[in-house]
């Protein structure tokens, strides 16, 4: 008889553990798949972030995977965003165009912030005037903003050196700039001609000559994407744009999520964010010296020049922004930014 109980209780011991096998494959089953998209090369910096979210969400045990795609491998920046916005992709890690709302435009704006820790107080904090526009700005789109990703200043690439590189007088030479009229504007100002183009068109147009540079990038891009291919020879270090992108969320996969995958996803975005800002500031130098090595020459204004050529871009292209992204839009940067 005790044994007859005993093999009863192994055989309820086993079914339990049979049941609670194919209830976690099921959960497994079931798991939600995001996809994440971004337009950083592979071996990116900013694709290591996105593998971290990867992991920081996964490990979170909370019913989500995610697969990653970095280099443009679901489209460029644009097509990313048009496809985020209908749901075909999950998340995004990239630049925010300014076609679909011309008060994104705040994200190309000249001299909004000069320094690294201006940079730190106005992009990376959520609380910020300008994160709380964009914000607003990706809801109507149908989009949520996770975080902005500051990643540096954009310089310019250039297969020759500019006339009167430091100052405001003709440049004798035509750079890339992308589809912002507010960065047209700037370039004009400072003595560029300037062409409207694709960010995948720029390598091919520097390798041609069809433009003589290209304001495009971080000295960590420009390194990894033109120095080590011997395309350029020389950086222009203005400081007047800062490259931020960002990670952002459609909002039909946002709805989809429950509280706790909300919380996990987020808190993952905060954390890469706040990683990649300080890995950035941290290496800003060393990819300076990396262009060196591989040959290119640095043009970096004075401080004083910097100011000057921030007066001059601030009294002429911000009123323009005014007309673009609206006064009040423009009146909120000013008094945060004051």
């Amino acid at each position: 008889m005790i044994q007859l109980k005993s093999l009863k209780s192994f055989k309820t011991t086993l079914l339990g553990a049979a049941l609670t096998l194919a209830m976690s494959a099921s959960v497994s089953a079931a798991d939600m798949k995001l996809r994440f998209a971004g337009t950083l090369p592979a071996d990116s910096q900013g694709t290591k972030m996105m593998k971290q979210i990867e992991k920081d969400i996964e490990s979170a045990n909370v019913g989500l995977k995610v697969s990653v795609f970095p280099a443009n491998q679901l489209g460029s920046g644009e097509e990313l965003f048009e496809d985020a916005i209908r749901g075909n992709i999950d998340m995004v890690a990239g630049f925010i165009y300014s076609h679909k709302d011309p008060v994104l435009e705040i994200a190309s704006l000249p001299f909004l912030v000069s320094n690294w820790q201006e940079m730190e107080d106005v992009m990376l904090n959520q609380d910020s005037a300008f994160n709380q526009i964009m914000s607003e700005r990706l809801e109507n789109l149908n989009l949520r903003l996770m975080n902005s990703i500051p990643v540096g200043f954009t310089g310019i690439v250039a297969t020759q050196k500019p006339d009167d590189w430091a100052g405001m007088g003709d440049k004798g030479m035509n750079i890339r700039v992308w589809s912002s009229s507010l960065m047209k504007s700037t370039v004009e100002l400072i003595g560029y001609k300037a062409t409207t183009m694709a960010w995948g068109d720029i390598f091919p147009a520097l390798q041609s000559g069809i433009v003589d540079g290209a304001i495009c990038c971080t000295k960590q891009d420009a390194y990894n994407i033109f120095a080590v291919s011997d395309v350029g020879k020389y950086y222009v270090a203005n400081d007047s744009i800062t490259d931020t992108s960002f990670y952002y969320v459609s909002q039909k996969t946002w709805n989809k999520l429950n509280a706790e995958q909300q919380t996990v996803v987020k808190n993952a975005f905060d954390k890469a964010s706040a990683d990649f800002f300080a890995w950035n500031k941290d290496n800003d130098a060393k990819f300076r010296d990396k262009l060196i090595s591989k040959g290119y020459e640095i043009l970096e204004p004075s401080d004083a020049e910097k100011q000057s050529m921030k007066a001059k871009v601030r009294e002429t292209v911000w009123p323009e922004a005014a007309t673009t992204v609206g006064e009040d839009v423009l009146k909120r940067l000013q008094a945060s930014n004051s």
